[in-house]
């Protein structure tokens, strides 16, 4: 049996004829014609002529049906073909019972009307999708259920109680936007139902969805104040709870799937809310507009750095430079935090009298020497420091930060930190005194500048503790200190270290613990960063490695030592975990400096005299005095018998105008010993790879009148001064081949007011 559907070019009803439920087409023993049911019906030519049409009471009449059919196609059965779909939107109909000859329609849509009665529905078993928007309907579904409805639009009606359609199984959507719904039940058995519209209700608890699949759900404009009873739905992506009461996001943290939350005009007045849909990953729209939590400064970079994973906020695109700002302004890393803390006090600095300070020296390559022990929390750097510089006393001396913390059972104010309190810390930002300063577990700590001027007015080192932020902040200064990074490698031992001070909280040590991992990090991605690494598992071992890495960078060896030369010991790390950086940096520079110095055009006679009298006041300037030997720089040049005899003599042991002799060709660094610096001064202690040495014979660590102390110690001479030895180059670092070299300590070091004159 075949089917032979009507061209599309032949009218398939004629233009008087009104098409009722079916138009079927022949089959091979039937006519070609179609079929033309009982229930349609004509109208006489009589009717026609006289022009008057009937009155329009609201009731559908078979000419509006036949105008409005449209989607021919084959019938849910497969044996026909029927017109599936019929559209009558805005005709003021109040009566459509007309549609219930109409058995295969599968799209019926009637908005705008003024209907209250849909019971011709129950005669279309086929039905999929029902659009009665806009009408008069107050009843919830006043209709047999069709057996596959998928999509029913009640939108606009009046509507005010739900009732069980647990017959609806297939029903997928389902718009009731603007009724008077006070509370959502009837709709758990809905198995099916993916998007449920609720919008401008009067519902005032959110409850009665279950378990339900959905994946939108649409609640704007009713009077929910508490977001509750959606934990189950896990399903859902897109949330809409515009224009409610809520103050509060908690109970969508289980939303997993979520993808968009619309909260616009709700009561919303704290961005920590945000804190509840922290964790949810496909989050990417979120809508807090016109909620009290926008008068919040800040908010929107608050906002994009809590939730991290936003494309959208307010209906504005995220941009890449908003997450970095939020996160630089938020959780900045440790190195934007030592950049700014440097920014800070560089500026207020700048704001203060501009003064000579103890710690300047007369030369750029002899930095002010500092020895910096860093580690974590409760790791033993400060009385490993406070031992270091009782042992040393005649090198170190301890630099006495500030902090508003309390003291601990045994710390002395004065001794171990300066107690301040919060708005004294604050002062004394602002009026320029400290260096480096860091926030740690609530408190504040600072390294002062008068700290350092103190050891530096002793003719000392400074030795100082601190945290992984204060070496970062420090590191931006012009200060260039030696670095010891003390690690616990044993996370028990450290654990049981922190829990027998009592003085920590549980979330105090956590933190402890797991700060461990950023040094080692740190350690461990930056080759170099710090100079040598000690473990401080036992602090008895961890101090004598200390002692021995002090010895190595003062150029000191124990007596009876032989050629002297001393190996490390095991636990501190130096060669390949810790890159000799400093090598390279040396030989570029005098390399650098070798080819400026062929380059450079040679200087007339006045020109060398004008240099050497700028000089000359630059020195009176500093001293207010003749200069004398305490003002000469610490040039590089070979210390000579004559040399030496003139710089005792307070004179100059070589012209200021003379220029730096050349390095000498395939070494790693120069050899050459510059002069030691006059009494008064501990400059070149821990001088950066300088390629300097102790003087002999000079009495180091000693007062005027005291014997001489070595604390079991001997110096060593500079080997550019013992005949037909020759120093090998050295970068002055630990790692090295060669024995670091560093600039002397000359005797006389804690006179009260140095004298710059020789006598």
């Amino acid at each position: 049996m075949s089917v032979s559907p009507p061209s599309s070019h032949m009218p398939v009803v004629p233009a008087d004829v009104t098409l009722g439920a079916q138009v079927s087409v022949g089959y091979s023993h039937a006519p070609s014609a179609l079929q033309v049911p009982a229930s349609i019906t004509t109208r006489g030519s009589e009717e026609e002529e006289e022009g008057n049409p009937k009155e329009d009471d609201g009731e559908l009449t078979e000419e509006e049906v036949s105008g409005c059919l449209h989607d021919l196609g084959p019938s849910a059965t497969g044996l026909e073909y029927t017109y599936r779909a019929l559209s009558i939107p805005g005709r003021n109909l109040t009566d459509i019972s007309l549609l219930h000859n109409y058995v295969h329609l599968q799209r019926l849509e009637v908005p705008h009307n003024k209907i209250k009665d849909l019971s011709c529905v129950s005669h279309m078993p086929y039905l999929l999708f029902l659009d009665a928007s806009h009408n008069e309907i107050s009843q919830f579904f006043g209709f047999h259920p069709p057996k596959n409805l998928k999509e029913v639009d009640f939108s606009y009606n009046q509507m005010s109680e739900m009732k069980a359609l647990s017959a609806y199984s297939s029903l997928c959507r389902l718009n009731l936007d603007h009724n008077s719904f006070r509370e959502i039940r009837g709709l758990e058995m809905c198995s099916s139902l993916t998007h449920l519209s609720l919008a401008h209700n009067r519902i005032y608890q959110l409850k009665g969805l279950g378990k339900l699949p959905l994946r939108e759900l649409c609640l704007r404009g009713n009077h929910i104040r508490k977001i509750e009873n959606i934990e189950k739905i896990w399903t859902l992506q897109t949330l809409d709870l515009s224009s409610n009461k809520i103050q509060s996001l908690s109970g969508l943290q289980n939303l997993h799937l979520l993808g968009s939350l619309n909260l616009e005009n709700n009561m919303v007045s704290d961005i920590k809310e945000a804190k509840h849909i922290h964790d949810l990953p496909l989050l990417r729209e979120l809508n807090l507009q016109r909620n009290p939590v926008q008068d919040e400064a800040d908010y929107r970079l608050a906002a994009v750095f809590l939730l991290q994973q936003l494309s959208l906020l307010d209906q504005r695109d995220v941009m890449a430079e908003e997450k970095v700002s939020a996160v630089n302004k938020y959780d900045p890393p440790p190195e934007v935090t030592a950049a700014r803390d440097h920014m800070m006090h560089a500026v207020f600095q700048l704001r203060q009298p501009q003064v000579i300070f103890d710690s300047t020296l007369p030369s750029l390559n002899t930095p002010y020497p500092m020895l910096v022990l860093a580690g974590p929390q409760a790791c033993g750097k400060r009385e490993l420091a406070h031992r270091l510089c009782h042992e040393f006393n005649q090198f170190f001396a301890y630099g006495i930060c500030h902090t508003t913390r309390g003291p601990y059972f045994g710390e002395e104010d004065g001794s171990d930190y300066h107690y301040v309190s919060e708005e004294q810390f604050h002062d004394m930002i602002r009026a320029g005194k400290f260096i480096q300063t860091i926030q740690y577990a609530g408190h504040w700590y600072g390294l002062s500048r008068e700290a350092i001027e103190e050891v530096a007015r002793e003719g000392l080192a400074c030795c100082v503790h601190m945290e992984l932020e204060g070496v970062l902040s420090l590191k931006s200064t012009y200060f260039e200190p030696r670095y010891v990074l003390l690690v616990p490698t044993d996370q028990e031992k450290y654990g049981n270290r922190l829990r027998r001070r009592a003085l920590y909280t549980r979330e105090q040590m956590d933190s402890a613990l797991s700060r461990v991992d950023a040094y080692v990090r740190l350690n461990r991605e930056h080759p170099g960063y710090f100079d040598n690494v000690i473990t401080c598992d036992d602090t008895v071992e961890a101090y004598k490695t200390l002692c021995q890495v002090v010895r190595e960078y003062l150029g000191l060896e124990e007596q009876g030592g032989g050629d002297g030369t001393s190996a490390m010991p095991e636990n501190t790390f130096t060669g390949d975990s810790l890159k000799d950086t400093r090598e390279q940096s040396d030989l570029s520079r005098n390399l650098y400096g070798k080819v400026q110095q062929r380059l450079a055009p040679p200087r007339s006679p006045a020109e060398v005299a004008s240099q050497q009298k700028r000089r000359q006041l630059f020195r009176e300037a500093l001293t207010g005095k003749s200069p004398g030997a305490y003002t000469q720089p610490l040039n590089r040049v070979s210390l000579s018998a004559s040399g030496s005899t003139a710089l005792q003599a307070g004179q100059d042991p070589a012209p200021l105008s003379s220029p730096p002799p050349e390095p000498i060709e395939n070494s790693r660094s120069p050899t050459a010993v510059p002069p030691c610096p006059p009494s008064g001064t501990a400059w070149g202690v821990l001088g950066k790879g300088r390629g300097q040495t102790s003087r002999p014979g000079t009495g180091t660590g000693t007062r005027p009148g005291q014997p001489e102390r070595s604390h079991g110690l001997r110096l060593l001479p500079p080997a550019g001064l013992i005949p037909g030895v020759q120093s090998e180059a050295a970068s002055g670092r630990p790692g090295s081949n060669a024995k670091p070299v560093l600039p002397p300590i000359p005797s006389g070091r804690k006179t009260a007011t140095p004298n710059p004159t020789p006598p």
